[in-house]
């Protein structure tokens, strides 16, 4: 059964509670977008929230068990973090152990507004046209929009919504981030512009850039200005990424990709079914920016990772400022380490450090996880 409620003015919350008292919570939050796109105009920012019920009926939940989770590059946060499959899903985990996790979709992603571009197949590069298009238009067609729909800037609009729609509702101060992958310079800026608001974070995969820029680039970018992935470019992706036995399973791919596939339902009508995201540019989280950031931060790259070089992350582990830093290099895992055989000893370590800041009892390591 499905309940829904209207919290405020700028948000509906719709819930359901599952046979083990935890609670799916629907939460629309109204947004002024920055948003090229749509820019000055009204959006809605989804936002998926996992608890118990036991959790809800506390006084006050502590700060430190409070987490808003930001996905990556293409997937919504809801499939990234929440799959249905087993013991899979990260927000359940953190939630049994009784925090309150909130999962957002950035503005083009999953249940949050989608700006009208994004329904023309001319707006995707020709070659990704030709895949799929021909049933809809004659490819190549010429895109509709030149100019970006959204960006990092818009990004950081949008999770700041969420957030302090967050610290209102569970009356705290600050919340804990967890991010993956592109989720990297989107809460890793966010953090460095707000570090008032935001206790630890989690950081898998994060696509950091030593030298990126520090500030939004002048002029349009190039290129097309939104991305989609087909089932078999998914599993393509993923199984160049294997690097050991039984990595992952089947039936969890299979999973994923239903309920990437269910995120966009418009996108589950174009050709065999795709999932649709923006091409997004980021600024504002470089080697400058990192070194001044003393937020407690773990980082986690998975050995096989073929999206996000484990090198990567460890250059941001070696140039974040803070003090209280953790690096884990994850063995068998690749990019989608959240979704493979070694989950749990990724979901175990961020639970250590939400709640004491340590990773097997270090505050600041290199350690290797699973091997």
């Amino acid at each position: 059964m499905r309940f829904c409620l209207f919290l405020t003015l700028a948000s509906v919350s719709c819930f359901a509670a599952d046979a083990d008292k935890l609670l799916s919570v629907d939460h629309f939050v109204t947004v002024t977008s920055t948003a090229p796109a749509i820019k000055g105009q009204p959006a809605k920012i989804y936002a998926r929230e996992v608890v118990l019920t036991s959790t809800t009926k506390r006084p006050q939940i502590a700060a430190d068990h409070v987490v808003v989770f930001i996905h990556g590059a293409g997937t919504p946060a809801e499939v990234s973090f929440d799959v249905g499959y087993q013991d899979y899903s990260w927000m359940a985990f953190l939630a049994k152990e009784g925090f309150d996790v909130f999962a957002v979709d950035m503005t083009g992603y999953g249940r949050s507004s989608r700006p009208a571009p994004m329904n023309d197949p001319c707006n995707l590069s020709k070659e990704q046209q030709a895949t799929f298009v021909p049933a809809l238009t004659p490819a190549p067609c010429s895109p509709s929009r030149a100019e970006a729909i959204s960006d990092v800037g818009s990004d950081w609009n949008d999770i700041n919504a969420v957030v302090d729609h967050v610290r209102s509702l569970r009356k705290v101060d600050k919340v804990s981030l967890v991010a993956w992958s592109l989720g990297g310079p989107r809460a890793g800026g966010y953090a460095a512009q707000h570090p008032e608001k935001i206790n630890r974070m989690v950081l898998l995969a994060p696509a950091y850039n030593r030298a990126g820029p520090a500030t939004q680039p002048a002029g349009p970018g190039r290129g097309a200005i939104m991305t989609t992935q087909s089932k078999s470019e998914f599993m393509a992706n993923w199984d160049r990424q294997v690097g050991c036995t039984d990595q992952y399973e089947p039936a969890m791919a299979e999973a994923t990709w239903r309920e990437m596939v269910a995120s966009d339902t418009d996108g589950s009508k174009w050709g065999t079914g795709v999932r649709r995201a923006p091409s997004v540019a980021t600024w504002g989280w470089n080697q400058a920016v990192v070194a001044k950031t003393t937020i407690p931060t773990l980082m986690v790259a998975g050995v096989h990772d073929k999206q996000v070089n484990p090198t990567a992350v460890h250059n941001l582990y070696t140039d974040i400022g803070s003090t209280k830093k953790v690096f884990i290099d994850l063995a068998c895992s690749s990019h989608n380490a959240m979704w493979e055989k070694n989950h749990l000893l990724l979901f175990r370590a961020s639970l250590e450090w939400l709640t004491k800041e340590t990773v097997n009892g270090k505050d600041q390591a290199e350690l290797k996880l699973g091997y």
